[in-house]
């Protein structure tokens, strides 16, 4: 807005200049022939007097189109602000026949081959930048402001708990056990896990030798904790030794109830409902729930503060990027262009052909909806300047025209008379 009152400003200080300029002309030939009549020079009285004519009159026909010129309502002045709602169906209908013509149309849209001029205006780096500058600084942060919170964690709950409530996880566990039964998997996964307990049972000894002798009676004064430890703690690692050998009946044991329990997952409906509810459970706790509510939280979060580094952006960056990309894969794929092309040639005139009465009348009707003064002065101040020069020209050329009139009637006198 402020850009358009200032050069609304510069352009009425240029029309006034101007008219000054033409004024100022008109008055030197009025001065002139002030000076012809009292010298007695015909030849200047002859450029002068034509000259002021000219002037006086081209002055007249520019303000007729404006206004009434000197306020007085002379016929067929004040010619747009009286003839508004004329020139704006005219326009409308000059608009809507000869513009919107479907061989022009075409002819237009084929020289302008929009597909590639975007695309390659997307292509250059520092116009990417101006669209992924405006993305981040402006859309970005809008749509963050327009959607709210509550409804956001609201979706994520209802998409996350749909979601988690179509997994059978029954399935999904029997499935990825199944592989256990085969080869030798399950024979060294539990191997491992031995190992694993054998080496934690060692690292725990002392923990060990403390919850004994706290469960130890007071009155042993603690001489049966060393050998109750030792006793339980040896007990265990023979235990878990034996059950690493393969052929061994803990082992074997082990190897049935294992197998029993895959089995069990794999071909009891029962069993997989207890896992699934188990899960399901365990999602639906508030730890978790609380959880799944900061994820938005989270995202949002982690967008402002990657916005707010600028240049430096990173989703800036991938906007840019992404846009550029665009451009020059458009630019390399002719097909593509001339896809675009076609579907806004066809698209475009089907609309503006389907269209063009209303688009005459809607120019006609916002004309007529003008107010009459308004519209001469903001086409006064538009073209205002320019008229200027039919007012010097007028001046200039009525001066040469009576001297040319002078010097024929100095030589119809000279030869004839």
């Amino acid at each position: 807005m402020e850009t358009s009152i200032n050069q609304d400003t510069v352009k009425l200080k240029a029309l006034r200049r101007m008219k000054r300029n033409a004024l100022a002309l008109l008055g030197i030939a009025v001065l002139l022939f002030i000076i012809a009549i009292y010298y007695k020079i015909p030849m200047l009285q002859a450029f002068s007097e034509a000259a002021m004519v000219g002037g006086i009159a081209d002055w007249f026909a520019v303000v007729a189109l404006f206004r009434h010129p000197l306020g007085i309502p002379i016929w067929h002045t004040a010619i747009i602000p009286t003839k508004k709602n004329e020139i704006g169906e005219n326009l409308g209908n000059f608009v809507s026949e000869e513009f919107l013509n479907r061989e022009k149309l075409e002819i237009k849209l084929d020289e302008f081959n929009f597909a590639n001029k975007a695309s390659e205006w997307l292509s250059k780096e520092e116009n990417a930048d101006k669209i992924a500058n405006a993305v981040a600084l402006n859309i970005i942060p809008g749509i963050l402001r327009t959607i709210k919170d509550e409804d956001v964690r609201r979706f994520i709950q209802v998409q996350f708990k749909e979601k988690i409530e179509g997994i059978n996880f029954g399935d999904w566990v029997a499935m990825a056990l199944e592989p256990l039964q085969k080869g030798n998997v399950k024979d060294e996964l539990l191997t491992n896990l031995l190992e694993v307990m054998s080496a934690e049972l060692t690292n725990n000894k002392d923990l060990i030798r403390k919850k004994v002798k706290a469960s130890t009676p007071f009155l042993s004064f603690g001489l049966a904790d060393k050998s109750i430890t030792e006793g339980v703690f040896n007990g265990l690692q023979d235990f878990l030794h034996e059950a690493k050998n393969p052929e061994s009946a803990v082992r074997v044991k082990i190897d049935e109830y294992v197998a029993n329990f895959l089995d069990k997952i794999k071909n009891s409906e029962e069993m997989r409902i207890k896992i699934n509810d188990m899960i399901l459970g365990f999602v639906g706790k508030k730890e978790v729930q609380d959880y799944i509510n900061g994820i938005w939280d989270e995202i949002k979060s982690s967008i402002n503060t990657d916005l707010k580094k600028g240049d430096h952006s990173s989703i800036k960056k991938s906007v840019s990027n992404l846009i550029k990309g665009f451009g020059t894969g458009i630019q390399e794929d002719p097909i593509m262009i001339d896809k675009i092309n076609s579907f806004i040639k066809n698209d475009l005139l089907s609309v503006l052909l389907n269209n063009k009465k209303v688009i005459g009348d809607l120019i006609s009707s916002t004309v007529k909806s003008w107010d009459g003064k308004e519209v001469s002065e903001k086409l006064e101040l538009e073209i205002g300047k320019d008229l200027q020069y039919i007012r010097i020209n007028g001046t200039l050329v009525g001066g040469f025209i009576g001297l040319v009139i002078y010097g024929v009637e100095q030589l119809y006198h000279y030869f004839i008379v």
